[in-house]
């Protein structure tokens, strides 16, 4: 074991060594690391490398799960109905809204309404009870100055509101700790495609953040309204819930399947055509 060690030294010595003087600015060691001189280095550690150089430079704006695509908790929810979204969902907090989706009361966070459930014998079940504060940040917040202040906190989460003080979106920690360790530069991410492919006769590949107005261009249909701004939110609209991958809606002779989402959003869709036989 002393000889692997000796002979495998970190790739933190490895990049010093290829180094020959310090770099004078950010924007510098970021091309060296692009740079295929350091192609001794591993994909992963290489994409960390650029993730945390690059994270101070990206808004919140950016990577926010945008108002439509939340999952979120209304204030007159009932016990059974918070205990189904807490299943469904597999989210362990929640943002709670009062009479609109603009509104954000509290964080419910699904322990406590378990441990209230749990010993509030016979008693009403008050969802306001066990609200904790919401933590609200701006769009252009940089994701650094965003992460120090989860570090330092308590709250993994925070509503994402826009210049005039609305609901714009929400961000977790997780969300901004995939921007380091995730793989960033993935050229097959879906979200440096296009909008809108087509894959075949009548069949094409949607981003669920493609705005709604130019989905109903490109496929002559209207959805356009108040009450959500992507296809992804269309379609958790039609669910009530957050669909998983598999699941499917049919509107307006359209079929719109989720093709990949996670526990916090769709991803990308898959639409098709109905032909009547």
């Amino acid at each position: 074991m002393g000889d692997d060690s000796s002979d495998s030294p970190t790739w933190i010595s490895r990049l010093r060594r290829v180094m020959h003087g310090d770099p004078e600015s950010r924007q510098e060691l970021l091309e060296l690391i692009s740079d295929d001189s350091l192609n001794f280095l591993g994909k992963q550690e290489l994409s960390m490398l650029r993730g945390v150089l690059q994270v101070s430079e990206v808004q919140v704006r950016e990577i926010m799960i945008p108002r439509s695509q939340m999952v979120v908790l209304e204030r007159e929810a009932s016990p059974d109905e918070v205990l189904k979204q807490i299943v469904e969902s597999g989210h362990s907090r929640f943002p709670v809204v009062g009479e609109d989706r603009d509104e954000v009361i509290g964080m419910l966070l699904a322990k406590d309404v378990l441990r209230v459930l749990v010993d509030n014998s016979g008693q009403p079940f008050n969802i306001e009870s066990v609200l904790r504060p919401a933590t609200f940040i701006p769009e252009s917040k940089r994701l650094d100055t965003l992460l120090e202040e989860f570090r330092n906190g308590r709250s993994h989460i925070a509503i994402v509101v826009d210049e005039y003080g609305s609901t714009a979106g929400l961000l977790t920690i997780e969300d901004v700790l995939e921007q380091i360790v995730g793989d960033i530069d993935d050229e097959h991410d879906p979200e440096e495609a296009e909008p809108i492919q087509k894959l075949g006769e009548n069949r094409w590949q949607v981003l669920a953040l493609t705005r709604i107005e130019d989905f109903d261009a490109y496929f002559s249909v209207s959805f356009d309204n108040d009450e959500f701004d992507t296809v992804g939110g269309l379609v958790m609209q039609e669910f009530g819930r957050l669909p998983r991958r598999g699941e499917s809606v049919t509107a307006d002779n359209l079929r719109i399947a989720v093709t990949q989402a996670d526990r916090r959003r769709v991803h990308t869709l898959e639409v098709s055509r109905v032909v009547d036989a």
